[in-house]
Formats: structure tokens, C-alpha cells, sequence
């Protein structure tokens, strides 16, 4: 049943209701307010508030109001989440990475959708959101929450979306910009040391992927950096080394492909090599030539520096399973393959490279990043330098 009660002098249309649910009667306050009309039938388009006291619809109401007056009210949307994600990711994602867009879908279809995914844009309010996040970074019986920098990535996948749903329209406001994200530990890096490089160098001498690995850890480049690297990009007459693209595997309707996309920031950088290095690859060019005869018609013409016998390009998993067999005879299996790229960093900061080319070499946004990544280097040489001022102290002074 639904009783109502004259309401309170200037309240307006507030109007206090009850209804009976499974035999228990539910009072509560209702506001209807006239939002506009619409423009093929001309009726009144009308909007409704609630609330558990009559004070809190007027002030509901009031807001309407004003937004309705000042032409800034927008009908609220009906969309839920996971239709506007869809079609988010159909339409405003075409400037991503293939790889990129790829991990904006797995968040959606593995974390976003179950949890959110039918809830109404409108109804999407920052403690949900919240909620969704802490949830995230549960332990469960079954399984240990996400890392703090798994949720921070999800969290910039739905942001993205919902602030263009702000820009569109749909919403109001962003509810995640208000919600506060589990902080996490700065993973410590583990770059093979001076001892440890002489022992990998040794190891790896006369392996298919020498030229491969030492390039790599004397140029600090990415994996997919050194895998996509081509000649058109190697100028050994001046050791010169551009860096403007990588090796990437790309996964569409269960197809997966390797393809050259542009760098991580999608910037190029132009290195200059030791001869060490220039030599390595004097010596692949040399190698891959005579791969290149012996395979005759069987030939892939790819023009990357780095190629199986047949001029294929090499994957992740094959240089993977090669690189750890070296590492493990060094006495470092915990070494990753980005840890060659760590040790290069850390080798040129020791030598005194300053951080500004050191940033630059390895493709790093700002020196500001370059030094939080590897401030435990500098930190050590400040202590060094300090002793090295001491001992020169002491000798002038006949101490």
C-alpha cells in the first residue's frame, strides 16, 4: 500500500511514502522534480529523489533545481559499467600499443567487470570503487591479493575510461580520482656485479646468443629493444645505435604474432657503442651473412640484427630458456633478463657516466626517475667520495 503525507509549508512536490514489502511496511520521502520536456511527445521529463527524511530530499531537490535552472542538469545515465567499458575500449583505444590495449582488456574481462560490471554509471560512487580496490588487495583463501602495482594499473585502466566518460558526458564527476590506492614496496633490482659480469662473459663465449646478450647488457636495452633492433639502425662505421622500436608479441581472437611497435615511451634514442660493442656486431653481421648462404631460398629477409639460421626473429621464451642456463652456471639463477639492462645502469653510474647520459642511453623519461631507480648507486658513491675526502684530508695535513 502507499499512503502519502501533506508536506511540510515550501517544500514543494516532497511527499512521505509507505510501502509493504513481504508483509513489513518501508517509510521513506519522494521528491519529484520537472527536468524538462521531450522533444517528440512534449511531455514533461521528470525526475525523482528519495531519501530516509524529508530534510535530506529538499536538499536533494534544491541541487536539482539549480542545475535544472541554470541549464547545467544532464538526465542521468543508464549505462552500466561494463556496456560503457565496451564500448570504450571499441572506439578510444585506437592510439594504444596492440600489447597495451591487449592488457587494458585482460583488467576489464579479469577484475574490472566481474566486480563493477553491472553496476549503473550513475550509481558508480567513489566508497565503491574503494571497496572494489581493498578488495583487490585481499588475501583470500584461495588465492594472496594483488600487488600494490597490479591494483595501481588497474586503477589507471578504469580512470581512463571513466574520465571519458566524464568528457562524454555520462557522469558528473570521476568517482576513482577520490579513492586511496594500497602503497607498495619498492621492488629491490639485483644487477649482476663486476665479478658476476667476467663470469657471464666467460660463460656465454661462443654461444648463438653471445653478440645478443652483451649487446644487451653494454647497451642496457629492453628485451624487446635488442630482439627488434634492425641494420637499418646500426651505423658501425660511427658506432651509432637508434633505438626507435621493439619486439613485441601481439595476442588477437586467439592468434598471437610477433610484430615492431614504437619503444615503450615511443620515443627514439640515438646511443653511441663502445667498441666492444660495435665489435659484437661486426661479428653477428659477419655470422648472420653466412647464415644467410647456407640457408639460400629458406632466407627470411626481416632485417633484424638478431635472427635464428633461417633469419627468423627469435622469441622471448627461446632467448629466455638460453639466458637462464647462463646465469645458473654463474651462480645467479635469480638473475632476470632485465637485470643485464640493471647492470649496465649501475656499471656506467659507478664509472662516473654522468646521470643525465645515463637517462638518456637507457630511453628514461626524466634523470628524476633514473635517479629514484638506481639512488642506492649514487648513495654509495657520495659515502665513497666522502672517504676518498678523508684520506686527502689526512695527507695534507701529515695526519
Amino acid at each position: 500500500m502507499a499512503n502519502s503525507k501533506r508536506a511540510a509549508h515550501g517544500s514543494g512536490t516532497i511527499r512521505k511514502k509507505t510501502v509493504t514489502r513481504n508483509g513489513q511496511d518501508y517509510t521513506y520521502w519522494e521528491a519529484r522534480i520537472t527536468t524538462g520536456y521531450d522533444a517528440g511527445t512534449g511531455r514533461q521529463k521528470q525526475r525523482s529523489v528519495t531519501g530516509k527524511t524529508q530534510k535530506e530530499v529538499r536538499e536533494k531537490l534544491q541541487a536539482l533545481a539549480v542545475e535544472v535552472n541554470s541549464g547545467t542538469y544532464r538526465d542521468p545515465c543508464r549505462m552500466t559499467l561494463g556496456e560503457w567499458l565496451d564500448i570504450w575500449v571499441e572506439n578510444y583505444l585506437g592510439a594504444c600499443k596492440p600489447r597495451t590495449k591487449q592488457i587494458y582488456e585482460s583488467d576489464i574481462r579479469v577484475h574490472i567487470k566481474p566486480a563493477l560490471g553491472a553496476v549503473r554509471m550513475e550509481n558508480l560512487m567513489p566508497h565503491t570503487v574503494q571497496t572494489f580496490y581493498n578488495a583487490l588487495a585481499s588475501d583470500k583463501a584461495d588465492k594472496p591479493g594483488l600487488s600494490a602495482k597490479t591494483i595501481k594499473n588497474i586503477h589507471g585502466v578504469l580512470h581512463q575510461a571513466l574520465k571519458q566518460a566524464v568528457l562524454n558526458g555520462y557522469i558528473r564527476t570521476n568517482p576513482s580520482d577520490a579513492c586511496t590506492l594500497p602503497r607498495g614496496q619498492k621492488a629491490e633490482i639485483k644487477p649482476l656485479d663486476e665479478d658476476d659480469v667476467a663470469a657471464f662473459i666467460r660463460v656465454v663465449q661462443g654461444h648463438p646468443f653471445e653478440d645478443l646478450f652483451l649487446t644487451t647488457l653494454f647497451l642496457g636495452l629492453r628485451e624487446g629493444e635488442a630482439l627488434g633492433l634492425t641494420w637499418d639502425c646500426v651505423d658501425l662505421d660511427n658506432g651509432v645505435i637508434t633505438v626507435n622500436k621493439q619486439l613485441q608479441l601481439h595476442q588477437e581472437k586467439g592468434l598471437a604474432a610477433y610484430e615492431l611497435v614504437p619503444t615503450k615511451n615511443s620515443r627514439s634514442r640515438t646511443l653511441v657503442a663502445s667498441p666492444t660493442v660495435v665489435a659484437r656486431l661486426r661479428h653477428r653481421k659477419a655470422e648472420q651473412t653466412q647464415q644467410r648462404l647456407m640457408a639460400g631460398c629458406a632466407w627470411e629477409d626481416s632485417n633484424l640484427v638478431f635472427t635464428d639460421a633461417l633469419g627468423h626473429h627469435l622469441t622471448k621464451p627461446t632467448v629466455y630458456r638460453h639466458y637462464k642456463k647462463a646465469v645458473a652456471a654463474i651462480g645467479r639463477p635469480d638473475a632476470r633478463y632485465h637485470d643485464l639492462r640493471h647492470s649496465y645502469a649501475v656499471a656506467a653510474i659507478s664509472s662516473g657516466i654522468d646521470i643525465k647520459t645515463v637517462q638518456g642511453n637507457l630511453g628514461h623519461a626524466t634523470a628524476a626517475f633514473t635517479l629514484d631507480v638506481y639512488g642506492h648507486v649514487t648513495d654509495r658513491m657520495k659515502r665513497e667520495s666522502a672517504d676518498k675526502m678523508e684520506d686527502f684530508i689526512r695527507r695534507v695535513s701529515g695526519d
